[in-house]
């Protein structure tokens, strides 16, 4: 019965193996989810999603597979085999409050709760909206849709209002994690983290739990044993792009240094303006009389560090292509030597470009800095910063 379910998830771009549905398969037939939706649902989701900006149409493709059971009449619900009662007790005893329960008791029960609803069924003859009785609309029943009622069961309605029904479905939490959604530091920490080495360093500050028995078995006492927390291991430089043009996108790239900050231990960053001359800058407030020497940072920083360049490209032509082209400073050394002395230097290096990659091709500047990084610039979407750090590996 359960094939439906995986076609959808294929079908959706979901990359279910047939190893990892088998393994769904069995967790089910050892009934580690029976008679809750919610956990039957949190299962499926836990075996079969390995990517967080998957979650979104694993929501799609369960709400696919499972759609209609909402619309299914109370004496259906009770006389199939497939929902058996025992799986709607369940559910409202995981759904109500205690509160919720005891009023649902005054009517003497979940089963008076059913028997109700099968009457009302049988009696109702048309639509009902409004009312305390009949299963409609608006209404405050315990049966029918966008009304309130606390022991209530939704029927017709394709989403909750008030988050009381026994019978809660499609509610979407992740649509925010698509590859091509507005970014937040959230989602970007999701793209960041493709770009992992992990490595134990630092004080013995974590408890080392394997170790510690071993030696508690060895020793005949409690032998605690700690060891370095692992972090990620990766080098990143990142050379932000500052003021004029850049400045509509000060929010996005602030969330981008924000969830590198967190993510990555080794990071040093720095600032240019429009393209890499001879100098780069770490505080905007001193970037006149503290600036550091291009080639010092070439020599400070070796090959193993992967280095990210973040702008929107957009200059005028000469700053890129002639000595004396910057448009603050006479530049000895064309913009477009630094930028391939820093490909040289660090051989793993993107360009992350906040401009909508569909006005690329209208700007000049942006196709000199794609041909200098031989197409290895992406724009700042979850899905270009996840191709950026798949460049990086």
């Amino acid at each position: 019965m359960f094939l439906p379910f995986f076609a959808n998830l294929r079908a959706s771009n979901i990359p279910v193996s047939i190893r990892e549905f088998l393994a769904f398969l069995n967790a089910i037939k050892m009934n580690l989810s029976t008679y809750d939706m919610e956990h039957f649902y949190l299962l499926a989701r836990t075996i079969l999603v390995k990517d967080e900006r998957n979650l979104d149409k694993f929501d799609r493709a369960f709400s696919a597979t499972f759609e209609g059971l909402e619309q299914i009449s109370t004496n259906e619900m009770l006389e199939r085999t497939d929902l058996p009662e025992d799986w709607l007790r369940k559910l409202a005893e995981k759904t109500l409050s205690e509160a919720d329960k005891a009023e649902i008791e005054s009517l003497g029960g979940f089963d008076k709760l059913m028997e109700a609803l099968r009457k009302r069924l049988y009696e109702q003859k048309g639509r009902h909206q409004g009312g305390n009785k009949w299963v409609g609309t608006a209404g405050t029943s315990p049966f029918g849709a966008h009304g309130y009622n606390p022991e209530g069961v939704r029927i017709g309605q394709s989403e909750s209002r008030h988050q009381r029904a026994v019978k809660v479905w499609d509610k979407r939490n992740f649509k925010n994690l698509d590859g091509d959604v507005e970014l937040g530091t959230r989602n970007i920490k999701v793209a960041l983290k493709r770009l992992r080495k992990w490595a134990r360093d630092g004080a013995q500050e974590e408890l080392d739990l394997d170790n510690t028995i071993r030696k508690t078995a060895e020793n005949g006492y409690l032998d605690v044993q700690t060891r370095p927390e692992r972090r990620n291991a990766v080098k990143i430089l990142l050379f932000l792009d500052v003021g004029g043009s850049m400045d509509p996108h000060i929010k996005l790239v602030e969330e981008l240094f924000s969830a590198a900050r967190s993510e990555f231990k080794h990071l040093k960053s720095y600032y240019f303006h429009n393209c890499l001359y001879d100098g780069v800058w770490s505080d905007n407030a001193r970037r006149w009389d503290a600036q550091i020497p291009t080639d010092e940072i070439l020599r400070t920083y070796g090959p193993d560090y992967k280095c990210i360049f973040v702008g929107d490209a957009s200059m005028s032509p000469y700053e890129i292509a002639y000595a004396g082209g910057a448009n603050e400073h006479w530049n000895p050394i064309a913009g477009q030597v630094w930028l391939r002395r820093a490909q040289v230097q660090w051989a793993n290096s993107i360009w992350l470009n906040p401009v909508p990659e569909k006005y690329w091709p209208y700007t000049q500047s942006i196709g000199m800095v794609q041909e200098l990084f031989e197409n290895r610039m992406v724009p700042m979407t979850l899905g270009g910063i996840s191709k950026g750090m798949k460049l990086l590996t």
